[in-house]
């Protein structure tokens, strides 16, 4: 007879079914384990074999294969211990062998019989809900799982013998509630900035419309600062968005203690980052930055000091909000529809821009020129707003601080994310196949057209600036996305001529970095 137990396979957010077949026979004494496993699942056997005997049960001297199917799917990580465990127990009689029927199971022991949490619980648990199944997980990772829906059967024990005791009727475990992350702080606010009124004002621009930003300017200027208040004027999670990013962080594992957040994920990897950790990949494909960073903002600061390989890869992630890692063994898409905000210096001292300064080894110019050549063009082609920021005086720092809060400016912030969201459900793009529209920044081209066609004054202008300043197609549309957002932070039903006379300065002032490059 063969016991059957089902757990879940993970290819990228998905969680594919795998089945736990279990079989006790006469025989030589083994315990074999096949199905494609990786090396944690096959070490597998001697935790759940330590497990049991700590729970008080001994395995019986017979041969027990278990088959993990689909056998040709790789199986990887810990979580197949506890459904590998429960099979065996339901195999020689321990717990009765209907009682895992209708549940999606999974769980890493440890040697006394605990159980640890995982990662993934989220996705498994709308995948289980979607099945029509239960779920059984760790009690640590239950209070995620309870999000999954609120009539979903979830059963999240401590240990083996109370998962037992829960199935004789001995012991009733009480169904897991939905936990929210507790804010760690407040985050830094814009009225700490002093000085800098452009780069706010390109700030606020961003948030409202989702837009990419690099900032350019001297060291300690600012630029990290501005970026570090981005988060405190976004507007929180909705909750699609929400269940998208808690998805990506659950299979990172990095959903601390269940609990759910509806702030915008910040990242800010260090320049030395490789390939694999900004988009994803390594042994096991794992999520890289871009998609930690989903639903929000990816800050990488000394931006050319990152490698060129690395930025590049950048690039069709945040024409298309997804990654694809493709390996030997391994396809997994990952969303990565996050907003990139960048800060660099002009030069390598950082000084060029200064008056009066000189450069020793070559004209500042050309020491510009070299150093903002690590940037590809194409790369900078899709920067949204691209502003200079002066450096602070000692005027600026002396007085007071009087510009807005973050909470002022959060609000025109959110007014603006209003407007865009009433449009684009009036629209229908939920109909059309487009529901994850949310900003201007991801309006497709042909809806851009309808929702952002300027005004005739507006139109000759546009007309000039592109032949001017030689525009490709994307700066087109995405001078329009900007001037969009501009329209809508000002209430303005239809763009206009100011609105593009601004948005092109923002966009003039990088077209010196796409021609150095």
């Amino acid at each position: 007879m063969v016991t059957r137990v089902a757990t879940v396979a993970f290819e990228g957010v998905e969680a594919r079914a795998v089945d736990v077949q279990v079989q006790v026979a006469a025989g030589g004494v083994a315990f074999i384990l096949v199905g494609l496993p990786d090396k944690a699942v096959a070490e597998s056997r001697e935790r759940v074999r330590a497990a049991l005997l700590a729970s008080g049960l001994a395995l019986p001297a017979k041969r027990i294969t278990i088959n993990l199917a689909p056998a040709d799917l790789p199986k990887e990580g810990s979580h197949y211990d506890l459904p590998i465990a429960l099979a065996v127990m339901a195999a020689i009689g321990a717990i009765p062998p209907d009682a895992l029927a209708g549940y999606v199971v999974l769980g890493e022991l440890g040697l006394d019989g605990t159980i640890a949490a995982v990662a993934g619980v989220l996705p498994a648990a709308i995948a289980a809900y979607a099945r029509g199944q239960g779920l059984i997980c760790p009690a640590a990772s239950g209070p995620e799982a309870a999000w999954a829906a609120a009539d979903i059967d979830i059963l999240a024990p401590r240990s083996l013998i109370q998962l037992a005791n829960h199935f004789k009727g001995t012991q009733v475990m009480a169904r897991p509630e939905p936990a929210v992350a507790r804010q760690a702080g407040t985050l830094p606010d814009l009225a700490d900035v002093k000085g800098q009124e452009s780069g706010r004002r390109a700030l606020e621009i961003a948030a409202a419309g989702g837009h990419n930003l690099l900032m350019n300017g001297p060291p300690g200027a600012g630029k990290s600062m501005l970026a570090s208040r981005l988060p405190s004027i976004l507007p929180p999670l909705s909750p699609r968005e929400l269940l998208e990013v808690s998805m990506v962080l659950s299979v990172a594992g990095h959903l601390a203690d269940g609990a759910l957040t509806d702030r915008r994920p910040f990242r800010a990897p260090h320049h030395s980052a490789s390939m694999a950790a900004l988009v994803g990949g390594g042994l096991q494909a794992r999520p890289g930055e871009v998609s930690l960073a989903h639903h929000g903002v990816l800050f990488l600061d000394e931006l050319p000091e990152f490698q060129p390989q690395v930025l590049d890869a950048l690039r069709q992630p945040m024409e298309t909000g997804d990654v694809l890692i493709s390996r030997a063994n391994h396809r997994v898409s990952y969303p990565a529809r996050f907003q990139l905000v960048a800060a660099m210096n002009p030069c390598r001292c950082g000084k060029a821009t200064e008056p009066g300064f000189a450069c020793r080894r070559q004209p500042n110019e050309r020491c510009m020129a070299q150093y903002q050549a690590r940037l590809s063009g194409p790369l900078l082609d899709r920067v949204d707003i691209a502003i200079d920021l002066p450096a602070v005086t000692a005027a600026d720092l002396i007085l007071p601080a009087a510009g807005e809060s973050s909470a002022v400016v959060a609000v025109r912030v959110a007014e603006a994310r209003r407007r865009q969201s009433a449009r684009f459900e009036a629209l229908g793009l939920a109909e059309r196949g487009l529901g994850h529209v949310a900003t201007n920044a991801a309006c497709p081209v042909p809806v851009l057209e309808e929702i952002a066609r300027p005004d005739n004054a507006g139109l000759a202008l546009l007309r000039d600036a592109a032949e001017a300043m030689r525009l490709t197609a994307r700066a087109y549309h995405r001078i329009l996305k900007v001037a969009r957002t501009l329209a809508d932070l000002d209430g303005e039903d239809r763009v206009g001529r100011l609105h593009l006379a601004e948005a092109l300065s923002y966009r003039s002032r990088g077209e010196p970095f796409v021609q150095a490059a």
